[in-house]
């Protein structure tokens, strides 16, 4: 797999590279609209931008906002992005205001040595994302000939790796392609826990749904010494066990499943032996911590209780290799951040290698004010790094030659 060091070996100064990169940070609501809630995924991308840049090269950045569904939409729009980036670069992010349109072709046109432009949110043109490989190839097609046939492709887009679009895949196939600095970390960190990784090896998932992560517990099951569920996922396996979950997130759907994961041999799943429960799904709503088998009718599990933190810390200051996918709780709302805060600290203060895997993981660990230096490695693409530990080829990297 080449990467950008490869390319800033051979010199790029003057030469125009097409940056495929994950720039979709969430926005705020109402009078905040617009305004960006967390830079994780921009400050992300710097490495590879500012070498860029350093080196003289005239960079085009493609990325995505939001699902505008292939239309365009103010509310998806990356000028809070480019303004944003410009701000962390210390310089001026031309911001284009369509993807391969006349204000895009003006945009990379004014471009001069170290410059830096934006296209609009790719996602704005149908032809990113369809399912007919014609019509990816057609906006690929005209995306090269936006930045010229001598220039190059730098995929440093994670999150976006695991998905066959134009602007991941195709346009990777019609110039030298080459892994960002992001993309080359992001795989070195996650070969780690799917090669020989050192033991104990604890992983940590919470979330939602277990038909979320149904195909990584069932990867990572014979070979993780301990695997520990919380979040709204283990009221499905605390029902499979025969307990009382009260009106606590449920897919009656997956019991059975679950029921074959807890007897799967070596007993290594651990789930939560308290919760904290509440009468509504609302920050100021009555709360209590009960046992996690005796969940009270009308009453909702939102987040794990203090000895389950305990133990579950135990677990991860005790690990040489942990990962981290999932809230144990609804973080977001402060009387049920505890389980999340407490784990996560633990995972932080351990001295063992420890990747946190993107999405709401990365989103908690910053909202929380833990410090993200603490870790080995936090991913920027949850969905990405969970197929990349399933075992799936991942299209944008497939095209890389990884």
């Amino acid at each position: 797999m080449r990467t950008v060091d490869d390319l800033l070996d051979s010199g790029v100064a003057g030469r125009t590279v097409l940056l495929r990169a994950d720039l979709n940070v969430p926005l705020g609501d109402g009078s905040d609209s617009g305004t960006i809630t967390d830079d994780g995924r921009i400050r992300a991308a710097l490495p590879t931008l500012q070498a860029l840049q350093d080196a003289g090269a005239r960079v085009v950045v493609t990325a995505h906002l939001g699902r505008p569904e292939g239309l365009p939409d103010p509310a998806s729009s990356l000028a809070p992005v480019a303004t944003r980036l410009g701000e962390l670069l210390g310089a001026e992010v031309a911001a284009a205001t369509d993807v391969v349109g006349d204000s895009a072709r003006s945009t990379v046109r004014g471009l001069g040595d170290g410059d830096i432009a934006m296209l609009e949110n790719v996602r704005f043109d149908p032809r990113e994302t369809s399912k007919d490989q014609a019509e990816r190839a057609a906006l690929a097609d005209e995306l090269v000939e936006l930045v010229g046939t001598d220039a190059a492709f730098v995929s440093d887009g994670f999150g976006v790796v695991h998905r066959e679009q134009a602007s991941v895949v195709d346009v990777a196939v019609r110039l030298p392609a080459h892994a960002g600095r992001l993309v080359r970390r992001e795989v070195e960190a996650l070969r780690t826990l799917t090669g020989d990784p050192d033991r104990p090896y604890v992983v940590v998932l919470g979330g939602s749904k277990v038909s979320d992560k149904l195909a990584v517990i069932e990867s990572l099951l014979p070979r993780v010494d301990t695997l520990l569920i919380g979040g709204g996922m283990c009221f499905t396996f605390l029902a499979a066990q025969g307990h009382a979950v009260g009106s606590s997130l449920l897919e009656r759907g997956m019991i059975e499943t679950c029921k074959g994961l807890l007897e799967a041999p070596g007993g290594k799943i651990a789930l939560p032996s308290d919760v904290v429960i509440a009468s509504e799904f609302a920050a100021d709503a009555d709360t209590r911590t009960v046992p996690a088998d005796d969940v009270p009718d009308g009453w909702t599990g939102l987040d794990i209780g203090p000895d389950t933190v305990q133990r579950f810390a135990s677990s991860v200051t005790a690990a040489a290799t942990t990962f981290w996918n999932g809230p144990m709780g609804v973080f977001e709302m402060s009387p049920f951040a505890a389980g999340t805060r407490g784990v996560a600290q633990a995972i932080a203060d351990s001295t063992a290698f420890t990747v946190v895997g993107g999405g709401d993981s990365a989103a908690a660990v910053r909202a929380l004010g833990i410090d993200e230096s603490c870790f080995s490695h936090i991913s920027t693409g949850g969905g990405a790094s969970l197929e990349f530990l399933e075992g799936k080829p991942l299209p944008g990297l497939a095209v890389l030659g990884e």
